[in-house]
């Protein structure tokens, strides 16, 4: 049986509200997760895991219509290619990267670590973007 993708405002404004709490979690745990004693692997790969989750609800929120295992492997491709991108350095895209808009959004060092946490934030993403609908349905 075919699994139908739900499509509309519903799933749309609830992937909204739940990129915006991830976004707001990630930024939150950046900025006091050190100050409130989490261990670093918290901080660092945590933060990796949510930005992974992100990039696949804004992809998803753009291409929703989509099947769940294109957005993933869209997913996989943006979070893999900005961290290969950390790999070329020029002196404005350096200091780009000093900034803390550049840190955010691209980074500033290479980690098979980060992408290792790209996917489990991307799967635990999707799990939850696809298990909402269905737990609506059997209601």
């Amino acid at each position: 049986m075919r699994k139908m993708i739900q499509t509309g405002p519903r799933p749309q404004l609830r992937r909204l509200a739940t990129l915006l709490f991830v976004i707001a979690l990630g930024l939150a745990l950046r900025r006091f997760g050190y100050a409130i004693d989490l261990p670093f692997i918290v901080v660092k790969y945590g933060g990796s895991a949510l930005w992974g989750a992100m990039v696949y609800l804004l992809l998803a929120l753009f291409f929703g219509r989509l099947r769940p295992a294109a957005i993933v492997a869209m997913a996989l491709f943006v979070t893999i290619s900005v961290e290969l991108f950390r790999l070329y350095h020029t002196p404005w895209l350096d200091a780009f990267r000093l900034t803390t808009a550049g840190a955010l959004l691209l980074g500033r060092i290479f980690s098979l670590w980060n992408i290792l946490a790209y996917v489990i934030g991307i799967a635990m993403a999707c799990v939850l973007d696809q298990a909402r609908p269905a737990m609506r349905s059997r209601r």
